[in-house]
């Protein structure tokens, strides 16, 4: 065990304001508890909100710094005596959020949508896996298959949220799907599409480079709009496709206004859409079109009950691959460089390597 004291880890305190610092080693206090050895951190968009801008609807305040990272994997370090599904040395993919287990939502197997949720990196208290020691229970750790690395475990959170999307959205076999966005979770949406069976999977993205990615990983079409309006947008589309009538189901990753509203003007009649992109907390959207389409609507948040399961599934029978995602690494002192890569639109999924010493 280290001693009290020995913890790096990665502070915010501001828009552009981050640093090494220490935090104390955590403390087994119950029974299924288990500290973790952090091998690698990835990069979301959300870290990037933190950076630029302190957060997203909750802002860091400089009087509580908050200790940075979500997506992590490591090695079991340490457990508690009532854990039973783990052992010290277990390499494992990290849920980083846990619930009360108690409340309604907890009861009806929707525990992302805990009041009391303890979610990593969440201010103002809720500290996150930019350490080099992070605790959580046992039940959020998730082992890796043998023949897949630390490095990849990482992605089993953005393939969660991904898997969660078509979840909500109920993908079949047969189906045409839109995705609007080639980021990760644009891209691992089109993958788990394919796993469960949708016929056309069509990436849309305005960064051709992205959509050469989608196209060789997982899409079977991809369209870059020009700047016209969203329902010119959605008849090329429909028209490049063969879509006739419209697609199934949409699956929109950008939070971008204009994505949205093509996305609503592309489905078909009866289709359903996911809103999983964040961006302004307000918009305007076609609504009529949707009420007349009778379209199904759904915000998307995180992940829930059997995502994680299921991503590990696709990962295990190897359906999905999520190692060609990882562009860069970065040694844990250099944190910021792969916000700015991860900024500036450079690569798919940059990693940060845990604490060495």
């Amino acid at each position: 065990m280290a001693p009290v004291g020995k913890n790096p880890s990665l502070f915010l305190s501001g828009p552009g304001n981050a640093w090494v610092g220490e935090s104390p080693y955590p403390s087994i206090t119950e029974g299924h508890d288990v500290i973790i050895r952090i091998a690698y951190v990835g990069v979301c968009g959300s870290d990037i909100s933190f950076w630029t801008k302190g957060g997203i609807s909750a802002k860091v305040d400089a009087s509580r710094p908050l200790i940075m990272g979500h997506e992590a994997s490591g090695t079991i370090h340490e457990i508690g005596s009532a854990v039973s599904s783990l052992k010290v040395g277990d390499k494992v993919a990290i849920e980083p959020g846990v619930p009360c287990r108690r409340c309604l939502p907890c009861k009806a197997g929707r525990y992302n949508l805990c009041p009391k949720m303890v979610f990593a990196a969440s201010p103002p208290f809720s500290h996150g896996t930019l350490v080099k020691y992070f605790k959580i229970a046992e039940d959020f750790c998730y082992k890796l298959p043998s023949f897949v690395s630390l490095e990849e475990g990482v992605l089993v959170e953005p393939l969660a949220v991904a898997v969660h999307v078509c979840r909500l959205a109920d993908i079949r076999l047969g189906q045409d799907v839109i995705i609007f966005g080639s980021g990760t979770i644009g891209i691992l949406c089109a993958a788990v599409s394919k796993a469960l069976g949708a016929q056309q999977i069509i990436s849309v993205d305005v960064n051709a480079g992205r959509l050469e990615f989608a196209r060789k990983f997982a899409a079977t079409g991809t369209f870059q709009p020009e700047n016209d309006s969203s329902e010119t947008i959605a008849g090329k589309i429909r028209e490049a496709h063969n879509l006739g009538g419209g697609a199934d189901a949409v699956l929109e990753a950008t939070g971008v206004e204009v994505c949205i509203s093509t996305g609503i003007h592309v489905l078909k009649k009866g289709g359903t859409f996911i809103q999983a992109g964040l961006g302004k907390s307000s918009i305007q959207f076609p609504i009529t079109t949707l009420s007349e389409k009778e379209i199904t609507m759904k915000g998307c948040f995180r992940y829930s009950a059997g995502d994680y399961e299921l991503a590990l599934h696709l990962l295990e029978s190897k359906r999905v691959s999520v190692k060609e995602l990882i562009s860069s690494f970065v040694d844990f002192e250099h944190t910021t460089d792969a916000w700015e890569r991860t900024r500036k639109g450079e690569g798919i999924k940059n990693l940060i390597r845990g604490p060495q010493n």
